[in-house]
Parts: C-alpha cells; structure tokens; sequence
C-alpha cells in the first residue's frame, strides 16, 4: 500500500512532500540547524522537540530524567546516548 504524501509550503515558500501530520519542512530545518553544541548532533525531530519544550542548554536538559525526555514527541532512544554523551562531556546527568 502506497502511503499518500501531501504537498506542503512552508511560510518561508519551500515546498515539500509529508505523509504525516508533521508539519516542519526540511528546507528550515538545515537552514536553522545549530553549528555547534549538543542540539547539532540530534536529528531535526528531537532538537524541534526540546526546543519547543524550552530545552536549549544541558544545564536546562539535566533538569529531567531520561523518561521524562523520552516521553516528549518526537524524541526516541536513538537520541539518549548523544544526550548522555554531551552531559557527562559538561560533567551533568540526566536527574535521576
């Protein structure tokens, strides 16, 4: 069975193709990717999710346990060991 994506424009006008309800687009997601710090090694679905949750720092990311950062949307187990890593590297932990 074929999945049914849509054609979509961003408010920038990129077109793109989605087959889910995600509305982010591709095209902004590079443009604002970070350079450096832990959120430029995190796949775009994961940094959008802690950014939209007001997570930017790993100050701001050891405030939480690991449960509660994989019950965010768009946040799955790939991206815990990058997290771990980037907190043991500033000497942080997830909250116990």
């Amino acid at each position: 069975m074929a999945v049914k994506r849509s054609l979509r424009i961003c408010e920038k006008g990129h077109k793109y193709y989605k087959s889910s309800e995600c509305s982010s687009c591709p095209t902004c997601d590079k443009e604002n990717k970070p350079k450096s710090g832990f959120l430029s090694k995190l796949s775009s679905p994961a940094r959008n999710a802690l950014v939209h949750e007001g997570i930017d720092t790993l100050q701001e990311l050891s405030m939480y346990t690991e449960k509660e950062i994989l019950k965010i949307h768009g946040i799955g187990p790939a991206s815990l060991p990058i997290m771990r890593t980037s907190l043991e590297e500033e000497g942080l932990s997830f909250k116990e």
